[in-house]
């Protein structure tokens, strides 16, 4: 990999600082409301992934105001699994996970932080990811189209110092259904610390009971902090237990 993708990855994902996860629960109850509030002219319900993940974005960029005292272009990238996206001849004899980074760039000024506006911005970068996409990635000229993709990452972060969170969702995953020999677990988290810091990162999973969604949330303590005072945030998350100091 060129090296300018290189550096672009590191300043992606690393960062110094003090970093916290914190799991927060969203009801079934809670999560319907978000549904019904993300639909805005289109009309058409997202999934709880995408309602959950945008208000998180939404809330998270709200944080980075309280703290700047303005709101800054966010971007936001989410993990896309690409084994369900399509036959891939060259995954064949290949194991593990497979995924790809979906991109988009929330300029405040000109869009706004609408939630409606933020579910369908995450959608859309999703969307890319179709057939015809999947086809591009393979052969010989598979190499050109990741290029293309990347040099749209470089763009978006050509932005002066943009936001940048992320997001991977676990759900569907039946993790509360493993079995070691010792029962199925009652809880399960992200623990401990491992290489540079992540930040800015959540992982979504679903609650053992019911259709609700946990979400894990690292964010550097300040901007946790400021989440953790939003009113709007609090009156859909329920704030649990801190996972992990990093």
């Amino acid at each position: 990999m060129p090296k300018n993708y290189i550096s672009m990855m590191e300043n992606l994902w690393f960062t110094k600082g003090n970093f916290i996860t914190r799991k927060f629960v969203f009801n079934e109850e809670a999560i319907a409301i978000l549904k019904d509030m993300a639909k805005g002219e289109v009309q058409t319900t997202p999934t709880r992934t995408e309602a959950v993940s945008g208000f998180i974005w939404k809330c998270s960029m709200a944080a980075s105001r309280a703290i700047q005292g303005t709101l800054k272009p966010s971007i936001v990238v989410q993990a896309v699994n690409m084994r369900s996206k399509g036959k891939l001849t060259t995954l064949d004899g290949s194991v593990g996970n497979v995924f790809w980074w979906a991109s988009a760039l929330s300029n405040p000024a000109e869009t706004g932080t609408e939630l409606s506006t933020l579910v369908e911005l995450m959608s859309q970068s999703i969307a890319v990811f179709d057939d015809e996409y999947m086809r591009s990635i393979q052969g010989e000229q598979g190499l050109e189209a990741i290029a293309e993709h990347l040099n749209q990452l470089e763009l978006l972060f050509s932005f002066e110092k943009p936001d940048i969170f992320a997001f991977t969702s676990w759900i569907n995953t039946d993790f509360h259904k493993l079995d070691f020999g010792w029962g199925q677990p009652c809880s399960f988290a992200i623990l401990g610390k491992a290489g540079p810091e992540f930040r800015n990162f959540t992982v979504l999973v679903e609650t053992k009971y019911g259709k609700g969604i946990e979400a894990w949330i690292t964010l550097d303590e300040t901007r946790m902090s400021a989440l953790l005072k939003d009113h709007e945030f609090l009156n859909f998350a329920s704030p649990n237990l801190q996972i992990s100091s990093l």
